[in-house]
């Protein structure tokens, strides 16, 4: 936990579990694990928000159904600051930028679409370039809106997929030095539901997303 009061909780989730259960399917979630948790204590545990299974980070669950509703309100209308950190295929060249892109939502995948398709979802987001390697670019990135995948789908559309992305990117399922998609929700600054006060959560990078700039860093400096 790296966060909890008596209204609501933070979770640190690792990469691989479920944010919530999927129907039918037995395999833990993060929602699943802290119901447990809390019931010992006689409280609830409700979904305000998710983040994809293979990414890692900073995850809210609210304790009542109140909290829950006034939470969820907030990112109805994407005021949550919601900041991730990437590394995506290939050098950008630009240092910052705003990416707007239409999809639709088609099983599990986002489509490409364009503005005309009167059934896309609008997607947008802000990036900025921490580090170049000599082919990948860790960015942080903050999201304007917040549609499922809409990270990996977006920057897979320009042309630099998130590395280890294979769901967006099917070459991705080869690279060796990190087993899932690089991405981490890595800050998480919401409104408090009940003091109104604004609460900040950081979220460090776990292992594996380390092991991965660590060796690009040395890749970056054995071919100087």
């Amino acid at each position: 936990m790296l966060y909890e009061d008596e209204a609501v909780v933070v979770l640190d989730k690792p990469a691989g579990l479920l944010a919530v259960p999927v129907r039918g399917s037995d395999s833990p979630s993060a929602l699943s694990l802290l119901v447990a948790k809390l019931k010992l204590k006689k409280q609830r545990a409700l979904v305000v928000h998710r983040i994809d299974r293979f990414a890692s980070g900073a995850l809210l669950f609210a304790k009542t159904g109140p909290d829950r509703d006034a939470l969820v309100r907030q990112f109805l209308a994407h005021t949550p600051v919601r900041r991730y950190l990437a590394v995506l295929r290939g050098r950008l060249g630009v240092e910052a930028g705003t990416l707007v892109h239409y999809f639709r939502r088609k099983g599990m995948f986002q489509q490409l679409r364009t503005a005309r398709d009167p059934q896309a979802a609008r997607a947008e987001l802000r990036y900025s370039v921490e580090r170049l390697f000599p082919d990948a670019s860790l960015v942080r990135v903050e999201l304007v809106t917040g549609l499922q995948n809409q990270i990996r789908a977006q920057f897979s559309a320009m042309g630099h997929p998130v590395i280890g992305d294979r769901k967006y990117h099917r070459a991705e399922s080869s690279e060796p030095l990190i087993a899932r998609v690089a991405l981490h929700a890595a800050y998480l600054q919401f409104v408090h539901p009940r003091s109104g006060e604004s609460v900040s959560i950081d979220c460090k990078l776990p292992p594996d997303f380390q092991h991965l700039v660590r060796e690009l860093s040395r890749s970056s400096r054995a071919r100087r």
